[in-house]
């Protein structure tokens, strides 16, 4: 829950980070906290990759665990580009605008709601 708690969370917090640099021209707190919480949840996504390969396997990787595994490495890829975008940030590289980022950043919701259905579910 950690590691997806992040992937709605640094988006949203880059969102901040970049009007806060638009408004002062600098790096400040807020720019540090992101990249600290990227870097921090980072570790939490492989603890928890590795720990759902590891249950797949307990239960015999039955078809809606390969569903979930997919839309996990989606949700992987999209805070993988939610790096690229920080470190580009630590770099005062803002490309995106606030209403992409916002967009980008509800985009991760419907793989978290992709997997508890998956879960709870089980359509497979």
């Amino acid at each position: 829950m950690g590691w997806m708690t992040s992937i709605f969370a640094v988006p949203r917090a880059l969102i901040y980070w970049k009007r806060d640099f638009d408004k002062h021209g600098v790096n400040g707190d807020l720019g540090d906290l992101t990249y600290r919480l990227y870097r921090f949840s980072a570790g939490l996504a492989v603890i928890a990759i590795f720990t759902g390969i590891w249950l797949a396997s307990l239960w015999g990787f039955p078809q809606w665990v390969w569903w979930k595994l997919v839309v996990v490495a989606c949700l992987a890829a999209h805070y993988a580009y939610t790096g690229k975008m920080v470190s580009a940030a630590k770099q005062g590289q803002f490309p995106r605008s606030d209403r992409w980022l916002r967009v980008f950043n509800e985009v991760s919701v419907f793989g978290a709601i992709g997997v508890l259905w998956l879960v709870v579910v089980k359509p497979f």
